[in-house]
């Protein structure tokens, strides 16, 4: 989870210059505290911080081809490198990095590219997700480079194979193991950890990571105290015979968190907060016992439409634009989330259900298929979870296969969110939130704790061009705006918890919740 800052066309290559690049990279460091390098060409500069995953002993990048035409800075996991090595035999390699493959493939691939081509490409569909577009320097070009089938949103019409989408996912989460560091798996309780967590143990043995650090995994969790997640995450670790660390932390802790959590992930969204908070504190605790990456089970709720207000979805066409949308939108909530909350503390997370193969055998399953059917025994992901309903090689419980979507602020223990808008009752006024629109005219917070979230972030990120980066608009149960659309009640309580998914979430929120916001924001409260 590196960090790179790219200055092209800067005239001034003074050493004050120079100093001035390295003291701005030095920013970044937090996402790669093992080094640090800079190169410099012409009227262009690559600076890079790294975090030591692959050969990190001589890995250090900038990275180069023999005669140093071609310059790399990555971010990011080549897992077919030593294939990639094998074909190149021509070529002298100085390093065991997987990401040196890239400058060798420069001439004998469709990644050509000068000194005047500049590309940024990580693994596609990544916590470090979306910047996957080619600029051409000479052209003024910016063209997006990866374009899947599902992008296009057609209803695709493939019929369901449960034994293709499990070994699909398998394969993502064996190809993820690779490491040169310890590692090991975030595992909440919930589907996706839990079946992350349960192909990683199963093919655990037969990966090169095992020769290094021993065939048990670690999976680590987080909760405040009895939280749902907690237990759920236990039994999973005991089943699977995982090394298992149980980290706490209170109310109070989160609070204390916010401002650097805000800083950290550079966004005010109210659900990206609330999930970022307890994962920022996870890595920090994650980091001090020396591991330096770990796999997560984000996307799959984009995929498959786990989140419970799909419950909601009028027709097929519907949900599967909505899953589309979702996975577009990736980088600005939930891979924001993992990438930022991790680095933050120097740890990498590697998402499965992201993996480019995967996502696209996934997204060309007839959406039908993956429609919430109560009247044929389906839930939200039945076609997830019927393809690891294994009887004769279980991979999972099977309470804990078929346990309803949790979200993970939700998950850590329900106190925390109703905790949250305690917190901001008391700091934010009706009047404060009644007057917000000529505060924050653009992306006007509807909440008290909306609005205490953009306050702390215009302390840190003051420009309109910050600002604007945040996405905006009503949401129920992590919805886009249009899918809030599917159930008119669902206007009068617009919020992203899961247990804002009212007739569908087994606690969900008393329907008068939030109603006094709701009467501020269209001004029908007169006593202030």
């Amino acid at each position: 989870m590196c960090g790179i800052l790219a200055v092209l066309g800067c005239i001034d290559n003074s050493q004050a210059k120079r100093s001035r690049i390295i003291e701005l990279s030095r920013r970044l460091r937090h996402r790669g505290p093992d080094w640090s390098g800079l190169h410099c060409h012409q009227d262009c500069y690559l600076a890079h911080q790294r975090l030591a995953i692959v050969d990190p002993t001589s890995g250090d990048q900038p990275l180069y081809n023999e005669d140093k035409t071609v310059v790399v800075t990555v971010n990011g996991e080549i897992y077919n490198h030593k294939q990639l090595r094998e074909k190149l035999t021509s070529h002298q390699f100085r390093t065991g990095s997987d990401c040196e493959v890239i400058a060798h493939l420069n001439k004998t691939s469709k990644l050509h590219f000068s000194v005047n081509h500049f590309l940024s490409f990580p693994d596609v569909v990544h916590v470090h997700l979306y910047y996957h577009f080619l600029i051409n320097m000479s052209a003024g070009e910016l063209r997006r480079w990866y374009n899947p089938p599902w992008y296009s949103e057609h209803i695709p019409s493939t019929p369901y194979d449960p034994l293709v989408l499990r070994e699909a996912f398998e394969k993502a989460v064996i190809k993820r193991l690779m490491t040169d560091v310890p590692f090991g798996v975030l595992l909440s309780g919930g589907l996706d950890s839990s079946l992350v967590a349960s192909v990683a143990s199963r093919y655990m043995l037969q990966s090169e990571a095992a020769c290094q650090w021993g065939s048990q995994l670690h999976t680590f969790c987080i909760g405040l105290k009895g939280s749902p997640d907690l237990k759920a995450a236990r039994e999973v670790a005991n089943y699977l015979g995982t090394r298992h660390h149980e980290f706490h932390f209170t109310v109070q802790e989160g609070l204390d968190a916010l401002e650097e959590v805000i800083y950290h992930t550079e966004t005010y969204d109210v659900t990206t907060i609330r999930a970022s908070t307890p994962m920022f504190l996870m890595s920090r605790k994650i980091k001090s016992l020396g591991v330096k990456m770990v796999l997560s089970g984000e996307g799959s709720d984009e995929i498959f439409g786990g989140y419970l207000y799909f419950h909601k979805a009028p027709n097929k066409e519907e949900f599967h634009q909505e899953t589309c949308r979702k996975i577009k939108a990736l980088h600005l909530y939930d891979c924001l989330r993992a990438n930022k909350s991790t680095s933050a503390w120097g740890v990498e997370a590697r998402v499965p259900f992201l993996d480019k193969e995967f996502i696209n055998i996934a997204m060309s399953i007839d959406p039908e298929w993956k429609m919430v059917r109560p009247d044929l025994g389906r839930i939200e992901k039945w076609v997830l979870r019927n393809a690891f309903d294994d009887d004769q090689k279980p991979y999972l419980p099977k309470h804990i296969l078929y346990r309803q979507k949790e979200q993970f602020s939700d998950g850590v223990g329900y106190s925390w969110i109703d905790g949250l808008k305690d917190h901001a009752n008391e700091h934010v006024t009706d009047a404060m939130l009644m007057n917000a629109s000529f505060v924050y005219p653009e992306n006007t917070p509807t909440t008290k704790e909306g609005y205490y979230y953009r306050a702390i972030f215009e302390k840190f990120f003051p420009k309109n061009a910050a600002r604007s980066t945040v996405p905006g608009g009503p949401s129920i149960a992590c919805s886009t705006a249009k899918a809030v659309e599917w159930d008119a009640a669902w206007s009068k309580n617009p919020d992203p918890s899961g247990r804002a998914a009212l007739g569908v979430h087994e606690c969900a929120y008393e329907e008068a919740v939030d109603e006094k916001n709701a009467n501020l924001i269209n001004g029908t409260t007169t006593a202030i």
